[in-house]
């Protein structure tokens, strides 16, 4: 038996007991004992005197994720790395650390796990090493590939990943179907069975399943698969290999290189994979509360973040650019109409989006005079952001970012980037590395999921979301079904730039997709409960600013917060319903969201401190199923033994703040 290392935290003698060295393979449990990976050898299926490398996971003692295989294939070597291995060296560790985030669902965010790094070697042959880093939290398993500097390998060339998700059951999963590698991840989550990705009528299928994908495991968890520090890598996408109406497990697929597809990540050595990531928890909330994905990334890069500030923002282009006339225009003035609306509703950002440049993004076309807007905006103590292109920015953003940080922009809206290969990847962090020299922020659209990268570069402050509110322009693809689970999928894997704040409120009935000045299906209260629900650290407000006079459910809107100091899950189930609560200083803000279903929920107040609180309440009028604009808005003294009986509309919701009794 190994005599375990010395631990980077807590007692040795504990870590000894958590992690034990068998004749059959190295097991490593959770801090609180529940989730357990073993990462072992067995005998590989095409060939019997090989040792395939292999992990599997339970959780309560349940078996969650069967033996699946580990492997990466090389170009020019025929074997691939991981089918014949044998454990050479086992190192333990333990870590019990607080960071802090500058944006995000928590300020201070414990980092808690048990880790083991995992040496192996080819016993004859070229001898080649590997090695697998694995961490287990309360509520997450992660490992990943390390490719030591070494003789046999001169430089890693990586044709392909199969790393294998073996589920113990025929789990029910919300999937992320696209299209093919080059989508902007605009879909929708598919509550099907693994099994059912596995086959059509006997023909094996290869259905392209994005990331998060969340799974329901019957008596033993809640899973989500996705991945975390993406740095020098390509991203992961899942299929089903099986090809039979019985298999249900996944197998790993990375996003081949546009330009080398044969090769789909070329680095030197040493070289580590991106982090494999499981989520698990007993309910689908635990999972929303975790901080994982974020505590798998490197500290912050950038040393002075004192201008990077979470905020909401107006915004010219959901409503068609409605001017102060209520006629479409884009324009300067158009653009100032805007930010008088931002400045009189306390909100930090407006802006502009797309055609105030053509390609060259370094030349306005002279519709919208950006410098001349931003010292418009400054007087009134709002700042300006600026949409652009992506294939602008990645010819130009040299020359560009310090251009605009010249002109005074906060930051930078990135669209229609479509790609997540290896320089797609590349992509995100050279535009954050370059936009913090330049004190600029930056939300991405049109883009992959996020994976971490806003812990590095805290001035990353959005990814947009999968199906955000501006596709219920053209259709009705943006509802209260889609609503209720993105944020048990898509929003696991970080911020979540969904665009809310319509109040032009129709039932499904009454909709017509239109252009300018659009319609949403479902309540007001539901468009306000998106406030606390959703997490993005720059939150648009998107309706035009005619939109919102005169009304007092608005009031919630100018107080909520784009960045959070804690986040509590009170209920859900994704497409169905979900409740957060998320505290700002000392004060809270509560949102729930139901889907087609009328809904009453029973929720309790634990999450507050001791004392009094003012709960001013938002929720759906007695008629709001039939007139979904309908708020009806009441103020309660509360505490944390209260409950409050929210009764939600077909699409409705209920949106609370909560401010301590002075």
């Amino acid at each position: 038996m190994l005599t375990p290392m010395r631990c980077l935290r807590g007692s040795a003698f504990l870590l000894f007991l958590l992690f034990v060295l068998t004749a059959w393979g190295e097991t490593l449990s959770s801090p609180d004992g529940r989730l357990v990976l073993l990462i072992e050898t067995s005998a590989n299926t095409t060939n019997p005197q090989e040792a395939q490398l292999v992990y599997r996971v339970t959780f309560h003692g349940k078996p969650l994720v069967d033996q699946s295989a580990l492997r990466l294939e090389l170009e020019g070597q025929q074997h691939p790395l991981g089918a014949d291995v044998r454990i050479v060296k086992a190192t333990p560790s333990s870590v019990d650390e607080t960071y802090r985030l500058l944006t995000g669902k928590a300020s201070d965010v414990r980092n808690h796990y048990n880790a083991l790094r995992v040496d192996l070697e080819e016993p004859a042959g070229l001898r080649r090493k590997l090695a697998i880093e694995a961490r287990v939290y309360d509520d997450a398993v992660a490992f990943r590939y390390v490719i030591p500097d070494q003789n046999p390998i001169r430089s890693f060339r990586l044709t392909k990943e199969s790393t294998e998700f073996r589920i113990a059951k025929d789990a029910t999963t919300y999937s992320l179907i696209l299209p093919n590698f080059r989508s902007m991840y605009e879909s929708e989550f598919v509550k099907l069975p693994i099994s059912a990705f596995s086959n059509q009528g006997g023909v094996p299928s290869k259905l392209l399943i994005g990331l998060p994908t969340l799974m329901e495991v019957p008596g033993v968890a809640w899973m989500a698969i996705t991945e975390a520090d993406l740095r020098g890598n390509s991203s992961m996408y899942l299929t089903n290999p099986s090809a039979s109406w019985a298999g249900h497990w996944f197998e790993s697929v990375l996003a081949p290189a546009e330009e080398d597809p044969d090769v789909i990540i070329k680095g030197t050595l040493p070289h580590n994979s991106a982090w494999r990531v499981l989520l698990v928890g007993d309910e689908p909330g635990r999972l929303v509360e975790s901080n994982v994905i974020t505590s798998l990334n490197p500290e912050s890069e950038v040393a002075d973040t004192s201008w990077i500030h979470a905020g909401r923002a107006s915004w010219d282009w959901w409503s068609g650019s409605l001017g102060a006339d209520d006629k479409p225009a884009y324009n300067t003035e158009t653009m100032k109409h805007y930010v008088d609306f931002a400045a009189q509703s306390g909100f930090e950002y407006m802006l502009v989006d797309a055609g105030w440049s053509d390609r060259d993004i370094t030349k306005m076309n002279g519709k919208v005079d950006v410098p001349e807007l931003v010292r418009y905006a400054a007087a009134k103590n709002v700042k300006i952001w600026i949409w652009l292109y992506y294939g602008g920015v990645d010819a130009q953003m040299e020359e560009a970012f310090p251009l605009y940080e010249k002109w005074g922009v906060a930051g930078v809206k990135i669209d229609f980037i479509e790609r997540d290969d290896q320089r797609g990847i590349d992509f995100y962090y050279r535009v954050a590395k370059s936009a913090a020299e330049h004190h600029l922020m930056v939300d991405f659209h049109g883009a992959t999921k996020p994976s971490g990268l806003e812990r590095t570069f805290p001035n990353v402050l959005g990814y947009e979301a999968v199906l955000g509110m501006e596709q219920s322009k053209a259709g009705s693809r943006d509802n209260p079904d889609h609503h209720t689970t993105l944020p048990f999928t898509r929003m696991l894997a970080g911020p979540m730039d969904y665009t809310p704040g319509s109040f032009h409120n129709v039932t499904r009935e009454e909709f017509v997709p239109r252009m300018i000045s659009p319609e949403t299906m479902g309540t007001r209260a539901h468009q306000l409960a998106m406030y606390a629900v959703y997490q993005a650290a720059i939150q648009m407000v998107s309706d035009s600013p005619k939109a919102y006079e005169g009304v007092p459910a608005f009031e919630f809107i100018r107080n909520a917060p784009a960045t959070w100091d804690e986040t509590r899950v009170l209920n859900g189930r994704p497409g169905e319903f979900v409740t957060i609560a998320r505290g700002h200083g000392r004060d809270w803000f509560l949102g729930s969201l139901t889907n087609w279903d009328a809904r009453q929920l029973d929720l309790p107040l634990d999450f507050l401190s001791s004392g009094d609180y003012t709960a001013t309440i938002y929720s759906d009028a007695p008629d709001a199923d039939k007139h979904p604009e309908n708020v009806r808005v009441e103020q309660k003294i509360v505490t944390r033994a209260s409950h409050l009986d929210a009764k939600l509309a077909p699409g409705g919701g209920y949106a609370v703040r909560f401010v301590p009794v002075k």
